[in-house]
């Protein structure tokens, strides 16, 4: 086989190599949750579009140096003052969570184009503005609820768990923390309260997201329940898994057959142009010897 040949089908074999190597995914602080925006919209160009792109850059900005931001825009009217604030999940260092936030304004824009107001939890982090003041204000309306599988948990199974959201409810021994994770052996928890919640109305928000994981959960092996302003989350064999093992195993497998099928794709597709090529060699080798 020629130089030529021989390097054609080294490259395809190179193609194939690059296909059989796994690619990163999405880092879990940038899972979408949540999200929703305002029924009323502002012209494209207004004053008040340059007010939300203000105060969204402005929290993407402050979240290099705080897990939690909120500012205040004032326009020339009341309803023209925009508010805004960002929220890091406790555990991210500066970079994860300015990462977290640029990531969520920028799907944010998209998601509330030209909305007055619009809220987006990622995994993460939480991006929210409007023109109506929310801080400080207690919201316990239910947003999201997830809940694992329902596989009647043992008495000592229940009490680890029960012992987990306790914890989280006791603010960490009473000391205030609007992040807190707890574990119980297998059991494990997480729980957060937006910045501008006073100590009290941070309480009051975790013992009400508590309450309704334990009703509307019952024994799942985990849960997720996700307030307006606070979350509670447990699961049973790992800090923030959810349960969501499962769910990333069978992506894996979907991801895997795509990938053989490509491969073996492209194999054939290798396996033929070296038997052309190799045909077409000989049949100009016949030709030489024929002159």
């Amino acid at each position: 086989m020629s130089n030529t040949n021989t390097n054609m089908v080294l490259f395809l074999l190179f193609l194939v190599t690059l296909l059989t190597i796994p690619t990163p995914s999405i880092s879990d602080t940038n899972s979408f949750i949540f999200g929703g925006c305002s029924r009323f919209k502002y012209s494209p160009g207004s004053s008040y579009e340059n007010s939300v792109n203000s105060i969204l850059t402005s929290l993407v900005n402050s979240a290099a140096f705080s897990n939690y931001n909120n500012f205040t825009v004032p326009g020339s009217t009341e309803s023209e003052t925009i508010y805004g604030l960002s929220q890091c999940r406790g555990d991210l260092n500066n970079d994860q969570c300015s990462r977290c936030v640029g990531r969520a304004v920028s799907q944010l824009g998209t998601l509330c184009f030209a909305t007055y107001g619009g809220a987006l939890q990622l995994e993460g982090c939480f991006v929210k503005y409007d023109n109506l003041t929310f801080f400080g204000v207690q919201d316990k309306t239910e947003v999201v609820k997830k809940c694992g599988p329902s596989i009647g948990l043992t008495s000592d199974a229940f009490t680890r768990r029960d012992a987990v959201l306790a914890y989280l409810q006791s603010s960490d021994g009473g000391g205030y923390k609007n992040f807190r994770t707890s574990s119980a052996e297998d059991f494990q928890g997480v729980a957060q309260c937006t910045g501008d919640l006073s100590y009290s109305k941070c309480q009051d928000c975790v013992s009400e997201a508590i309450q309704r994981l334990k009703t509307e959960c019952g024994d799942s092996t985990w849960g997720d329940m996700y307030l307006a302003k606070c979350y509670v989350r447990y699961s049973e064999g790992g800090v923030h898994s959810r349960g969501s093992n499962n769910d990333d195993e069978n992506h894996n497998d979907d991801e895997i057959e795509k990938t053989l099928a490509i491969l073996i794709g492209l194999i054939a597709g290798v396996g033929l142009i070296i038997v052309f090529l190799s045909f077409l060699s000989k049949l100009c080798e016949k030709q030489r010897g024929g002159k």
